[in-house]
């Protein structure tokens, strides 16, 4: 839930900016002349694209919620509590690489299975891997609606 709320807070203070940015826009356009037209359109398009981006955040945040919500009343949702963990609180590196081992091996084994994507994408996450936990978490999102 802390993380929904932090979500929410975020995005209510990119919009402050996007309508502020916005009005800055409108405010060159309105001035006239050549360049400050130019740059009010140049501005404005900003807003546009972060709200495209918010949007398409947003939504591919609910699809994921509602994976993580099937795949725990199944009880298969990923549980790395038992790791051993560094002193920061991260899981120890060994640990996790082996961790990871395993869910690879799942997707290899079943590579049409949503839940084996959610696991692998969950297993690159602890390993720090955030880049290809994203490519895993959408290929998850894809296969299971």
């Amino acid at each position: 839930m802390k993380a929904l709320w932090t979500a929410i807070l975020l995005t209510a203070a990119l919009v402050v900016y996007l309508v502020l940015l916005a009005d800055r826009a409108v405010l060159l356009i309105q001035a006239g002349g050549v360049v400050g037209v130019g740059l009010g359109v140049a501005v404005l398009v900003l807003p546009l694209i972060g709200v495209w981006f918010v949007v398409v955040q947003w939504r591919n945040g609910i699809k994921i919620n509602a994976l993580a919500r099937r795949l725990e009343a199944e009880g298969g949702l990923p549980d790395v509590s038992g790791l051993p963990r560094r002193p920061s609180g991260r899981v120890d590196r060994a640990a996790a690489d082996e961790w990871f081992a395993q869910r690879k091996v799942e997707v290899e084994e079943s590579p049409e299975d949503w839940r084996a994507w959610f696991r692998l994408a969950h297993a690159y996450d602890v390993a720090g891997d955030r880049g290809r936990a994203r490519e895993a978490m959408r290929k998850a999102v894809e296969l299971g609606g």
